[in-house]
């Protein structure tokens, strides 16, 4: 007995030696600059000079300031555009993929391969092809079929939508595969007994596969709400010197987190805008984790 409880007691300390790293990495990289965020968020500080406590003013002149709405509006249109049609088209491609015998492995890594692809070198391709013509080849194609040429980026009503479609097209991949996960983790049996029930494709879809995937779907809802709130890889990289134009109407809050930080040294604000996206991620993210929770 003394042997085995010398053991366990062994087991348990090498555990918690293994354990340790994670929880001081999280501490140290995750935790502490979350907290430092929200005492930097009730200061005045350019980043080099010192800390001076100013209280709740940042949100103050937070609220007050018009561009931030804006920009607070940008980031939920970015959301709520973005994550139905994402999760639509993801589950539409991966539900008839799912049905496809010959070549699945390699078009399923079609579709994953801009998942692959780095945000910037994406961004350009996409700007580029929204140039006017003759030099980008949607106005080009546009043309000849006799449709007059789009603004896209230099408009302050196709830009947000423009930069929006490659964010979506380069996250699909991810989506899909999950989706494809989820999909083929419902159990054969059911689709058997839909068959002999005389079910209709219809009818076997609202009634096995969308439930069958619905802690799926909330999953993907999660993580691409989180991606789309925090865009800001595709609205630096194609709008014009990484503003967010034109006239604050692509800027995220993120962006726009950035800008203040690094452009006007204004940390402290800078991270009033980060406390408050922390905050609505936070919230979004509870309201989801308690709608798969009431589901089970």
């Amino acid at each position: 007995m003394m042997i085995k409880g010398k053991i366990e007691q062994t087991r348990a300390k090498w555990a918690w030696i293994f354990i340790a790293v994670p929880i001081v990495y999280f501490i140290l990289v995750r935790f502490y600059p979350t907290l430092d965020a929200f005492s930097i968020s009730l200061t005045d500080w350019n980043i080099v000079g010192e800390k001076k406590y100013i209280g709740f003013n940042n949100f103050i002149a937070l609220f007050n300031d018009p561009v931030f709405w804006v920009v607070l509006g940008n980031t939920f249109e970015y959301l709520l555009l973005g994550v139905p049609i994402s999760l639509l088209l993801a589950f539409v491609i991966a539900y008839y993929l799912d049905q496809i015998r010959f070549g699945h492995g390699f078009l399923r890594a079609c579709y994953f391969i801009p998942f692959l692809t780095t945000a910037v070198a994406m961004a350009w391709v996409w700007g580029w092809f929204y140039q006017p013509v003759p030099v980008g080849i949607i106005n080009l194609a546009l043309g000849q079929m006799g449709i007059l040429q789009l603004d896209f980026l230099r408009s302050t009503t196709q830009a947000l939508p423009a930069v929006l479609a490659p964010a979506i097209w380069a996250g699909l991949g991810f989506q899909i595969i999950i989706f494809m996960a989820g999909i083929r983790a419902i159990p054969e049996s059911h689709y058997e007994a839909a068959k002999i029930d005389g079910a209709s494709a219809w009818q076997v879809l609202w009634e096995i596969t969308i439930p069958g995937i619905k802690n799926t779907i909330i999953f993907l809802v999660i993580m691409s709400s989180i991606g789309f709130l925090r865009i800001f890889d595709q609205v630096y990289n194609m709008t014009q010197e990484g503003e967010g134009g034109p006239l604050n109407a692509t800027r995220p809050l993120v962006l726009h987190i950035y800008k203040t930080a690094f452009d006007r040294f204004e940390m402290g604000m800078a991270a009033a805008q980060t406390v408050v996206l922390f905050i609505i991620l936070l919230i979004i993210t509870v309201i989801q984790l308690r709608v798969l929770k009431n589901d089970r």
